[in-house]
């Protein structure tokens, strides 16, 4: 292959590996080279192409998006794995009992939770989630509060102070958060400062705590530090965690369900 051509089904494959990567949070050397039908070799040179533009970051035997102080967009988050995202929020929602109050907080996955929540009934549901306010307003079985606070306009969250003080007036039965991303040592980790102060607030005025948050978390990194997966007493995910970790959250009491 001449290297006009080379690098012309080198901007072929590129569009298609960012997608892929965001889709399913990471991309490997070798499902890429079956998926493309080309050698693992042209693949690392594809890869390498994309990390030195800043469009991914090389890992062992693949590439992970890239990690920084801003979170990627609102779109491009509720697009990734969404059906693992699905799974979780229906195995979460199903543990939810009627009759409770509830909270639910700022993300992709906690959304769908709403969406897996349309028939439960007397719920009273808290939130600084303009989307999931405007989910559960379709049903009418659940009372919806929202907390007031500055609008994020990126994705309709509600952070601040006004969101914090609004939530220390309730005592909750149960929260369920989401997360940015998670360290190795069980961090849970968020980009906006702002929104780590209200999901402190959130933990602190809840009498259980579940996390809902797919692999792709695994992968990622954030500056901010919410709290610590034993603070947690439910992590619904989709994969099985690292050992270590695993390990961790069983000292700590804190039960993993994995939802394939």
């Amino acid at each position: 292959m001449q290297p006009r051509e080379r690098k012309s089904a080198q901007s072929f494959r590129h569009p298609e590996i960012l997608e892929i990567a965001r889709r399913d949070g990471k991309v490997t050397v070798d499902g890429l080279a079956a998926h493309f039908g080309v050698a693992a070799q042209t693949i690392r040179r594809d890869l390498t192409d994309l990390a030195e533009a800043g469009r991914l970051e090389r890992v062992y035997g693949g590439a992970v998006l890239p990690s920084g102080v801003s979170n990627i967009g609102y779109e491009t988050r509720r697009a990734l794995n969404p059906d693992a995202k699905q799974a979780i929020a229906r195995a979460c929602a199903a543990d939810i009992p009627d009759g409770i109050s509830l909270f639910l907080n700022l993300g992709t996955s906690t959304e769908a939770v709403a969406r897996e929540l349309l028939h439960h009934q007397a719920l009273m549901v808290v939130t600084n989630n303009m989307n999931v306010a405007n989910i559960l307003a379709a049903n009418p079985g659940c009372e919806v509060i929202v907390t007031g606070g500055t609008l994020r306009r990126s994705d309709g969250g509600l952070v601040g102070t006004l969101a914090a003080e609004t939530i220390r007036k309730f005592k909750f039965d149960l929260a369920v958060i989401g997360c940015s991303a998670l360290d190795h040592d069980g961090d849970l980790l968020d980009f906006d400062i702002q929104e780590v102060s209200v999901s402190q607030t959130i933990l602190n005025r809840s009498n259980r705590t579940c996390l809902v948050a797919d692999h792709t978390k695994f992968s990622r990194s954030a500056p901010a530090r919410i709290a610590s997966l034993a603070d947690v007493d439910v992590f619904y995910t989709d994969l099985t965690l690292p050992h270590e970790l695993a390990t961790a959250c069983e000292n700590w009491g804190t039960d993993v369900r994995h939802c394939p």
